[in-house]
């Protein structure tokens, strides 16, 4: 995701040049041939605002505080007749409101001088994917599949060997790197996916975590995206939810570096929130630095949803904080490089119409973590170059669908590169 504008309220972020960086060059691993492929990732990118006619009334450069003034014909309850974490939701929104108004209305008018959020992007001409993911049901079954021991765990497996091949990749009981410096597209239970460079992943549930543990890599950035029960997640049945207490039994404190960034995508129940700030983040050493803003928009700068609606807000949050180890006594001290985290920015982005697929993180963090971080996603559901992945769905993306594919002009061979990420 590159850095389209920054300012002290935050940034924009547009998402075509790191999609299309990550997978150029790429080459496509037919048993021990290979082929240079143009890849490119299918950009579901939402053009259109979710308003009601009235409130869609003025165009897409309406101005921003038009966009939450126009009520919908669906009769509100009294405010008794809210529940008490509808009355928790409201108090957060009417407090932070004013931060993500303004400061959206600054940076998406910055961003148009510039030429972005102008509505010129061409909406997708098609839909996407239907496919369903079997990815967590085979971590599933793969629970009944012999454990391996910590030797064969702390030993990474290339993705592809020596001779072209995959069929070797155990991929729920062994992290598995892509160490090439460019994109391939394989063959992996059947399915042809399509990973980045660099990178590395395990695909398995909490019952098969310890091989990250065991890889030996501590981080320098961790981000996590928890699958959070709520009623929608509940009626969708996109995915299965997890109790927020079972998030402490993630190993962070034993994958994180001293003063390791740590970033939590939080869905806008404040007990979600109060949780991670409260419970989850003292539980693993971690010191709450601050809270940001996702602000979703269109191609044209609107407001996903109406700022306030009362169901689905254009926005969601994320709680960041550093992790201090009972051995890190420079925390905070004058002289250290560790760099501020400034407080409630926002990050203005079109999101993807894939359920669930977050903005990239890299460059907006890449101040408060350096170049050359070594970072982590957990419960991930893509790959990114550079990171370590992991989830009981972190191919998802990744499947050959999302992307299109097509035979590259350029013939040019593509040495090997054997380089550890």
């Amino acid at each position: 995701m590159a850095v389209a504008l920054q300012s002290d309220r935050g940034c924009v972020l547009d998402a075509r040049p790191l999609l299309d960086g990550a997978y150029s060059p790429c080459v496509r691993w037919r048993g021990a041939q290979k082929s240079r492929v143009k890849c490119r990732f299918k950009c579901f990118q939402v053009s259109k605002s979710h308003f009601s006619a009235n409130a869609a009334e003025g165009g897409g450069n309406a101005d921003m505080s038009r966009e939450t003034v126009k009520p919908t014909k669906k009769r509100k309850r009294k405010h008794s007749e809210l529940n008490h974490g509808e009355i928790d939701s409201q108090i957060f929104h009417e407090k932070i409101r004013p931060v993500i108004l303004e400061g959206a209305s600054s940076l998406v008018e910055s961003a148009r001088s510039l030429g972005y959020l102008t509505g010129d992007t061409e909406p997708p001409t098609e839909p996407p994917p239907s496919r369903e993911c079997g990815l967590a049901a085979l971590c599933g079954m793969a629970k009944e599949l012999p454990v391996a021991d910590a030797e064969e765990w702390a030993a990474a497996q290339p993705l592809v060997a020596e001779d072209g091949c995959t069929s070797h990749v155990d991929l729920f009981s062994r992290v598995t790197e892509n160490r090439a410096a460019w994109a391939s597209v394989v063959t992996l239970m059947g399915e042809e996916y399509v990973i980045p460079p660099h990178t590395a992943f395990l695909l398995s549930d909490f019952t098969r975590i310890q091989p990250l543990v065991q890889y030996g890599v501590t981080f320098d950035l961790i981000v996590m995206d928890p699958p959070w029960e709520n009623k929608s997640v509940k009626r969708s049945r996109r995915y299965s939810s997890l109790p927020s207490s079972q998030l402490k039994r993630l190993p962070v404190p034993l994958l994180a570096s001293p003063s390791c960034l740590v970033v939590t995508w939080v869905t806008n129940r404040p007990s979600h929130r109060r949780f991670v700030r409260d419970e989850l983040y003292p539980h693993w050493g971690v010191e709450v630095l601050a809270e940001w803003f996702w602000v979703k928009v269109t191609t044209s700068g609107q407001f996903v949803f109406p700022l306030d609606s009362q169901h689905k807000k254009p926005y969601e949050v994320l709680v960041l904080g550093r992790y201090r180890s009972s051995a890190d006594t420079t925390a905070g001290q004058p002289g250290t490089s560790e760099v501020p985290v400034e407080d409630q920015r926002l990050i203005i982005s079109v999101p993807s119409a894939l359920h669930s697929q977050k903005p990239s993180l890299s460059e907006v963090l890449k101040p408060y973590v350096g170049a050359e971080a070594k970072r982590l996603e957990l419960f991930a559901r893509s790959l990114q170059p550079g990171w370590t992945s992991w989830g009981n769905e972190v191919l998802k993306f990744q499947h050959a669908s999302y992307f299109t594919l097509a035979p590259a002009d350029d013939r040019a061979d593509v040495g090997q590169d054997n380089s550890r990420s």
